[in-house]
């Protein structure tokens, strides 16, 4: 039995992973759960998986959690000293990182350090220090397990193959959206970006998915996880979602991943890995779906792809500041701040207001993540549009 801890236990990762946990109690058992604000969810969840622990980052509701908790002996924390506990956790062997945002990257490093495992569902900590977590994990002994669709693919393509015989490493996009939309990006409100035509996910990366920086930012995620330079990563559009990643070989030959487009597959064999587990989902049929399309990626509609490149090729803190920078222009692109088309314009504008550092460590990281969003702000400041 492996003993998780899961951060981010109420998105939509957190609720796949513990739908896991229910179709396998004998292989997994839950040691800490934590979330940012859903306290009576997060209450269900710690009477049904009774965790040593909880954390409710934010302080509202925690009081009437504790007093409900209490009495089945669970102990409640708070803020970010409560998500270091949550991830540090004696008990806990593998630490399920699924929080959104940079706040996650303190307790991951120091789940590493610890000598924990770590599936990693956040694209933050792979593109903000990617390297610098990979450099933590070498000397702890610690694994880093992508969650991710399309990197959890190229993991699997990737075993039991030498680097020198890789060539190249294709990531696929749905295309989101506005795949086929041709003209008049500015006029896009948050309802329609929203609106996805595969996946369901939380509203950041959803709007990640309509402005194609999820792609940016999982080139970045694949350099550092795989030790590839940028121009060894490609991307294809790929309407049908079915195969989420792909490997070309020095000899030619390519290997794929396919499966259905459900988060659970990915999920399930991080938790399980090195070894697989029956599931209860549908098996693909290929036979039904006939055709399988492929595109290269329109750059010029969808410029933050071309954005991840180049923080990819830049490395040092830029990709830190492009995270930054995007998830700042996201969030006033979704109270009505700005225009979808404002997004990748506050970004380059950041990224070149950037010098450059090395990201030799967490602080370093951090100080770049919080220049960007002080110069992101003050960008987004002067271009506002009124609310809608």
């Amino acid at each position: 039995m492996k003993t998780i801890s899961l951060l981010g236990a109420t998105g939509s990762i957190g609720l796949n992973t513990l739908k896991i946990v229910r179709t396998h109690p004998q292989a997994f058992k839950v040691a800490a759960l934590a979330a940012r604000r859903s306290a009576k969810e997060l209450y269900a969840q710690a009477v049904e998986f009774r965790p040593k622990l909880v954390c409710l980052y934010e302080d509202q509701g925690a009081a009437w959690l504790e007093k409900k908790l209490k009495p089945l002996g669970i102990r409640v924390v708070t803020g970010p000293e409560g998500l270091l506990a949550a991830s540090t956790l004696k008990e806990a062997e593998l630490v399920v990182c699924a929080v959104v945002g940079a706040v996650g990257l303190a307790p991951l490093f120091a789940a590493v350090r610890a000598g924990k495992d770590a599936a990693i569902a956040n694209k933050e900590p792979l593109v903000m220090a990617g390297r610098l977590l990979l450099k933590e994990a070498a000397r702890s002994g610690a694994a880093i397990l992508p969650v991710d669709s399309e990197h959890s693919a190229l993991w699997q393509c990737l075993e039991g193959h030498k680097p020198e015989t890789v060539k190249k490493l294709i990531l696929t996009s749905s295309g989101g959206p506005f795949r086929i939309r041709k003209t008049d990006f500015k006029s896009i409100k948050p309802a329609e970006a929203l609106k996805h035509p595969r996946w369901k996910m939380g509203p950041k990366i959803t709007i990640d998915s309509a402005t194609m920086m999820n792609k940016g930012l999982e080139v970045i995620e694949a350099v550092n996880l795989f030790g590839v330079a940028p121009d060894r990563v490609d991307v294809l559009v790929h309407p049908e979602s079915i195969v989420h990643g792909l490997v070309e070989f020095v000899d030619g030959s390519q290997l794929a991943h396919l499966g259905i487009t459900d988060m659970r597959l990915p999920i399930q064999y991080a938790l399980s890995y090195p070894g697989r587990l029956n599931n209860h989902l549908p098996s693909l049929d290929l036979a039904s779906l006939s055709r399988l399309h492929f595109e290269e990626p329109n750059r010029k509609n969808f410029p933050c792809l071309e954005l991840g490149f180049e923080a990819a090729r830049l490395g040092g803190t830029h990709p830190a500041v492009l995270n930054a920078a995007n998830e700042t222009a996201v969030e006033s692109f979704l109270n009505h701040e700005i225009r979808f088309t404002d997004i990748p314009e506050v970004i380059g504008k950041t990224m070149r207001a950037h010098t450059s550092a090395e990201a030799s460590s967490l602080p370093a990281v951090m100080a770049a993540d919080a220049w960007a969003r002080e110069t992101s702000r003050a960008l987004i400041e002067k271009r506002r549009s009124p609310k809608k």
